[in-house]
């Protein structure tokens, strides 16, 4: 089993509320995934009594999590592990992921970004109101102030659908749901090898030039620490209920920059292959504004960019 290295002794924002999660149960979904594994591993270290939610069985986890083999599309599986559980609190993080702009993928996105949000929000209603329900959504969802542009692709309306869910059940049945708008995560542990910044830095440890697009797409890179820092935040926050919040840097960094950097760690002769893929269409700056997460979680990234693709190489270079 690959071992993902977390913050450890590092500093992180709101880390002296952190400790009131010692004891609680809390039921991650979507747990096998990128964030989940790392905020899985962080609510155990904190001494939360964590339930582990996945499509498929782990065959050899070193976590302290209970996992649950379950599909979070079905709405009885999920009523019943929240009828069960009663957790304090719930970080929803299954989702699938993909800025495909293909009609064939709209039904996917409907069922597992939209559908598994409504059934865990009705399950909550039902079940334990009390419980502190924290979604992952996404910078490419729109915003109010954005209503009359088209979303960018079927994941981007699945989420902004969800988000609007989301609000519904606070505003109706005074479910704590608070949706965090996560910007483009990267970092240690990633195995989506098709996310830019795992197939960059593959490809060119491997000695293989990377094929990318024009590079001009403006990002908002966020760390996985960071993200995972903003979720046990939101979790504990009183006052985010019923709020949309974003999570990324509020910097713009394009991906030629990025990919520029990634050379430079890696020390790589090889040059990237700019323009050979094709440009996405409604592809566009997605920049965080951080300032209102600020004020509501008292949380704001403590990574920079350049520290967290050296982090991120480090990584792939002893493990891949």
């Amino acid at each position: 089993m690959l071992t993902v290295p977390l913050a450890g002794d590092r500093l992180t924002s709101g880390q002296e509320d952190f400790s009131r999660y010692s004891g609680s149960r809390v039921l991650v979904t979507g747990a096998s995934g990128f964030i989940g594994t790392h905020l899985v591993r962080r609510l155990g270290e904190l001494g939360a009594r964590v339930h582990a939610v996945s499509r498929t069985p782990r065959q050899d986890s070193d976590d302290p999590a209970t996992w649950h083999v379950a599909d979070v599309g079905d709405a009885e599986t999920i009523g019943a592990l929240i009828a069960s559980l009663r957790p304090s609190v719930v970080f929803h993080l299954a989702s699938e992921v993909t800025g495909t702009r293909d009609p064939g993928v709209v039904r996917a996105m409907l069922d597992s970004n939209l559908a598994s949000v409504v059934n865990l929000l009705t399950a909550v209603a039902e079940h334990h109101p009390e419980t502190r329900t924290v979604l992952a959504g996404s910078l490419e969802e729109l915003r109010p102030e954005e209503g009359g542009k088209a979303p960018s692709s079927p994941y981007a309306v699945a989420k902004w659908a969800a988000n609007g869910y989301a609000r519904m059940f606070h505003q109706l049945w005074d479910v704590h749901a608070t949706t965090l708008r996560v910007g483009m995560v990267y970092g240690p542990g990633d195995m989506n090898h098709h996310r830019l910044v795992p197939y960059v830095t593959l490809s060119l440890l491997r000695g293989e030039e990377p094929a990318i697009g024009s590079g001009t797409r403006l990002i908002d890179w966020v760390y996985v620490d960071d993200v995972v820092d903003a979720f046990l935040a939101a979790g504990r926050s009183p006052g985010s209920a019923g709020l949309s919040l974003d999570v990324g840097t509020g910097t713009a960094t394009s991906i030629r920059d990025t990919v520029e950097a990634l050379v430079r760690i890696t020390d790589s002769p090889l040059r990237p292959r700019y323009g050979a893929l094709p440009g996405r269409p409604l592809d566009g700056a997605r920049i965080a504004d951080i300032v209102p997460t600020t004020e509501v979680l008292g949380w704001r990234p403590t990574v920079g960019l350049e520290e967290g693709l050296e982090l991120t190489v480090e990584w792939y270079a002893k493990h891949l």
